[in-house]
């Protein structure tokens, strides 16, 4: 990359990075009382694709370790936001769901969050975010290694 290919590289990845924990930081904020980003992530996960998953595969979808998705996992299960079965086909695995009271808390975070989100967003303007959206997303899967 040229310097001035770095640079740009440089101001961009700042800018990720200080949004990100903007973001974070204020999302943490509103969420009901005890729970965490990491639990809100997890449940929102499970709702939306509405299967189950694994430990394992649930810490590589959030490029975290076993243990730290085991944590935040246990931490669910002690709150009944999930259902931890053993895996019918590997007694050694463990296959993980959200639990009605999982959906409930969720929703309720998402009410919490929503009012954040949109005040963030609110000036910037539809076709704006649009247009981001593919770059995000492109620079995401490289990161991840799928380009």
């Amino acid at each position: 990359m040229t310097e001035i290919g770095d640079s740009l590289a440089v101001t961009l990845f700042s800018e990720i990075f200080m949004a990100d924990q903007l973001a974070r930081n204020r999302i943490a904020r509103a969420l009901p009382k005890g729970m965490e980003l990491s639990h809100f992530s997890v449940l929102n996960h499970l709702a939306r694709i509405n299967e189950e998953r694994s430990p394992a595969q649930l810490a590589a979808t959030f490029h975290v370790t076993r243990g730290a998705m085991t944590n935040t996992l246990n931490r669910l299960d002690w709150a009944g936001h999930v259902h931890i079965r053993p895996d019918w086909d590997d007694a050694r695995r463990k296959m993980v769901s959200i639990s009605p009271s999982g959906r409930s808390a969720r929703d309720v975070a998402i009410q919490a969050i929503a009012p954040v989100l949109a005040e963030a967003v609110a000036d910037i303007g539809e076709d704006r975010l649009r247009a981001a959206l593919p770059v995000l997303r492109m620079l995401r899967q490289k990161l991840e290694g799928r380009r």
